[in-house]
């Protein structure tokens, strides 16, 4: 009698937790639908995640589709994980592209020569490259406003599908400001450089840290360059030049 006791409990246990574990599954899936609908719908709302789709398993959102700029692609993951009830955002989407490389890292060089024009331009020196649709960009900026400045520009153009920043951020520095404020005006007004104060993207970029003065750029001539590095070196507190300027080919 005892041992048919003890198998009944035994039954009755296995059934309380064969049920317990039906239930929970099925509260899961409803959970899973309810956070579901609501993620459709707010993809659904906006014209630029109209190629994007959504599933939900365990409060996990995976969003697969396309979007046309990377940019998108960030905001859709960001706008997602702000919903109700989300536990995490897995971002499959595939950015559209269709320029080659080589255009594409044109097109993005020169948007970011002209970026921050008329703010700190000309103490940032930020260049791109553009591998199978991933933009790399390296450099240097004076401040966190003009490195993402910079991410923005690469995340918002047509055919980059990815961006990986190596640019980094000078350290705050009165005595730097100072360096940078003076070698802009040894340089730009002597009178054989000034001519390059003409572009308002002044094509001689002044970087410093902490005393190190960096030249990076375009010039007309040779001359030009070694003008630009002794009147760098010339400048009050300046204990190291570094002349990057590049001569343009001629002709």
């Amino acid at each position: 009698m005892k041992r048919t006791l003890q198998v009944f409990a035994s039954l009755l246990l296995v059934g309380l937790l064969t049920a317990g574990a039906v239930a929970q599954t099925s509260g899961a899936a409803r959970f899973d639908s309810a956070i579901q609908q609501k993620v459709s719908q707010q993809l659904q709302d906006k014209n630029e995640f109209r190629n994007v789709q959504a599933s939900v398993e365990d409060g996990i959102v995976t969003l697969t589709g396309s979007v046309d700029l990377y940019q998108q692609k960030l905001d859709a993951a960001k706008k997602i994980r702000k919903s109700d009830n989300v536990q995490g955002v897995r971002n499959l989407l595939a950015v559209s592209s269709s320029a080659p490389d080589e255009q594409l890292a044109a097109q993005l060089q020169r948007k970011l020569y002209y970026d921050r024009m008329g703010y700190d331009n000309r103490f940032n020196y930020v260049e791109a490259s553009v591998q199978d649709g991933v933009a790399t960009l390296n450099g240097a900026t004076r401040t966190y406003i003009s490195r993402d400045s910079a991410m923005f520009v690469a995340s918002t153009m047509p055919g980059v599908k990815d961006v990986v920043n190596n640019i980094s951020v000078l350290p705050t520095s009165i005595y730097d400001d100072d360096i940078r404020i003076r070698a802009t005006r040894a340089i730009y007004r002597d009178s054989v450089l000034s001519r390059y104060a003409i572009d308002p993207a002044a094509p001689i970029r002044i970087v410093v840290d902490n005393g190190k003065l960096s030249l990076y750029g375009t010039v007309q001539s040779t001359m030009d360059k070694q003008i630009a590095g002794m009147r760098a070196g010339q400048v009050f507190g300046v204990f190291k030049v570094e002349n990057n300027l590049v001569v343009a080919k001629q002709g």
